[in-house]
């Protein structure tokens, strides 16, 4: 009886410890705000920052002006993305959310990439997006959409995504992030641009191709670095 007993209790304990892990994220406040601060001085430490007196909050602190200004796309892939976490907007802070801009040249790509702590909700403004993610082992099943202006669509948290202009003029999409800071991987830099190099016998393994291709994508991405 002992024994089946200690067995219902290990049974449980791990139960208690799956349902924590698939529940967790950004921890829940536990007051209506945490204002973060740079002054150690003027708070306590909450989720990784230190959080103003919530008698000296103000307006200011939860307000972020500019997303409607273009940004420069002139660069190698064509994109930009302006990224607003709680290091930017400190009213952000024990929130979990973000938010981001993402402005594209004609054919601009915003590259393959992952979010390792947030599921993203993209809203297309202007233009027209191939948007996709793959999803994860065995399958590596690609899951696309082309988007249009009022458009939305989900891209699950860590999974590797991109979005391509694939109309004749330019695009513009605002996101929202499950996290008040969601991270960003772009795979080829993680992969091709890492500091120090990843060995060549690494990637030329893992890629199947011969060693001067990893070096010449290498040489690209330490540039672009």
């Amino acid at each position: 009886m002992k024994t089946m007993e200690a067995k219902i209790l290990s049974y449980i304990v791990l139960w208690a410890m799956v349902v924590f892990l698939v529940s967790a994220s950004d921890p829940s406040p536990l007051q209506d705000f945490c204002v973060a601060v740079n002054d150690t001085k003027l708070g306590v430490f909450v989720n990784g920052k230190f959080c103003k007196d919530p008698e000296l909050a103000t307006a200011d602190d939860f307000f972020f002006t500019g997303f409607n200004i273009p940004r420069n796309t002139s660069n190698t892939v064509g994109s930009v993305a302006t990224l607003v976490t709680v290091d930017i907007y400190p009213g952000l802070n024990t929130l979990g959310i973000a938010f981001a801009r993402i402005d594209f040249a004609p054919n601009g790509l915003n590259p393959t990439h992952t979010h390792p702590r947030g599921s993203e909700v993209l809203t297309v403004l202007e233009g027209t997006l191939l948007a996709g993610f793959v999803t994860s082992n065995p399958d590596n099943r690609l899951i696309t959409k082309v988007l249009n202006p009022g458009d939305v669509f989900v891209f699950p948290i860590g999974l590797i995504h991109f979005q391509l202009n694939v109309g004749n003029t330019s695009a513009v999409a605002y996101a929202a992030f499950s996290s008040q800071n969601p991270g960003r991987i772009d795979i080829a830099n993680a992969v091709f641009g890492s500091t120090p190099s990843i060995s060549d016998d690494v990637l030329t393994k893992a890629f199947q191709v011969d060693k001067e291709v990893i070096e010449d994508l290498q040489d690209q991405f330490r540039i672009d670095n």
